[in-house]
């Protein structure tokens, strides 16, 4: 018997060969897959040994350069038209030195008056304590009655009343014509000066100069409400203005007694020598050195932060990664500065510590 195969049955016998080869193609898949290796491989990290040194803490402070003790100077008196001044921005001054002079042409005529009536007030107490003499000498003789008498010595107490009138009359105008004059109450530089020949000036109004006591000098700045606590009078600092390359040495005169509530900034005052160019209003940086204990630096890529704090990861022995929590106690050009957490030698990720979880193992480059 002849059999015959039809087009149907051609392709169903091809199918099922092809499914064939599919399933022998996904088991051989699967077998290999059996035998590689379970998981990937430990992370590469790049770790640091931490070193223990030196480490100098500074106190930066800002602020400008002002006199130490800086005297405002004005008139005292009536005021009136300048007619000279004898001091210039820079100059050095005495004590009891001219600086400007009032127009005195009311007062000076004034004290003249007063002069010669005091001197006419003295001769006509002397004529009449001549007369008081003689009349005392002539009384028990009877020869002036005792009105005459008395007439006298009326006339005596008047005129040294007089006398002594004049006097009070003439030293209050001896007295206001001298504060026509601005005088240096000290020994100073000045500082600034705001009289000019012809001006009028009168009490109370713009001070005429600035002197500073001694031209004495010093920095005036803010720091921040952490540093202060590290500071203390006596101690060294170094100050810096723009434009000048040499530093200039002082101490730590003053510290603030109240911390500014908006800034929170306390005040500091530095106390320099004086220095032509150390001028009152320029912009200048002090630095304190308040520590150089020695401490841990590590790179700032290794500290990492979270709620519970600032923390490094330690590679252990079993190339495991460990949180170490550590006390942060400044920044400086080289790193972080590490108060507490690390005693030296540890191996620490320097980076990539962001993304690995503690025990976790992993591979290690320096």
């Amino acid at each position: 018997m002849q059999t015959r195969f039809s087009g149907k049955t051609l392709l169903v016998g091809g199918g099922v060969a092809a499914v064939a080869i599919i399933a022998v193609i996904i088991g051989m898949r699967v077998a290999d897959s059996r035998t590689e290796p379970a998981g990937d491989p430990a992370p590469l990290v790049t770790v640091a040994a931490v070193t223990i040194g030196p480490v100098a803490s500074v106190v930066s402070i800002n602020g400008t350069i002002s006199a130490r003790n800086e005297l405002p100077l004005g008139i005292d008196g009536e005021g009136g038209r300048i007619a000279a001044v004898l001091v210039d921005v820079g100059d050095k001054v005495k004590r009891g030195q001219r600086l400007a002079v009032i127009d005195t042409s009311v007062l000076a005529p004034q004290v003249a008056r007063l002069e010669a009536a005091l001197v006419q007030a003295r001769a006509d107490a002397d004529l009449a304590q001549a007369d008081w003499n003689r009349a005392q000498g002539v009384e028990a003789s009877g020869a002036l009655s005792k009105e005459a008498i008395e007439q006298r010595r009326a006339k005596l107490a008047t005129s040294t009343a007089q006398v002594a009138v004049v006097e009070a009359q003439l030293k209050e105008m001896r007295a206001r014509l001298a504060r026509s004059e601005v005088r240096a109450p000290l020994d100073g530089i000045v500082l600034t000066r705001k009289a000019e020949v012809g001006q009028i000036v009168s009490a109370g109004g713009e001070p005429l100069f600035r002197l500073a006591q001694d031209g004495a000098v010093e920095l005036r700045g803010k720091v921040a409400e952490q540093d202060l606590p590290h500071l203390a009078v006596g101690q060294a600092a170094t100050v810096r203005i723009a434009g000048l390359d040499e530093p200039f040495k002082g101490a730590v005169r003053l510290l603030g007694a109240t911390i500014d509530p908006d800034s929170r900034l306390g005040e500091v005052r530095i106390a320099l020598d004086p220095d032509p160019n150390l001028r009152p209003g320029a912009f200048a940086r002090g630095e304190v050195l308040v520590s150089d204990a020695a401490r841990a630096v590590v790179p700032q890529t290794a500290v990492l932060a979270d709620r519970k704090g600032n923390y490094v990861f330690v590679i252990g022995p079993d190339m495991k990664v460990v949180r170490r929590d550590v006390q942060v106690a400044d920044t400086t050009s080289k790193g972080v500065v590490i108060a507490s957490g690390l005693r030296g030698g540890e191996q620490i990720v320097v980076t990539a510590g962001a993304f690995l979880r503690e025990g976790e193992t992993v591979r290690t480059t320096t």
